[in-house]
């Protein structure tokens, strides 16, 4: 997985980053990298046009994670 995320964007790693600490087994990494990415939106952080190529790039990562 770490392999997976060293390879992402920027905007990739910060949602990755922020994503791993709460994924579980039995955690669904689409709302877990919705639940993350959307707040990075909303504030500016992160377009939207850049946060969804971003956040299916950490969503297929996180899941080596499970």
């Amino acid at each position: 997985a770490s392999a997976c995320a060293n390879q992402l964007s920027k905007d990739g790693r910060t949602i990755y980053d922020k994503t791993a600490p709460t994924v579980t087994a039995k955690t669904d990494i689409k709302d877990a990298v919705t639940n993350t990415t959307r707040p990075l939106v909303m504030n500016g952080t992160m377009s939207r046009g850049a946060a969804r190529p971003a956040a299916e790039a950490a969503g297929e990562c996180l899941e080596l994670l499970k």
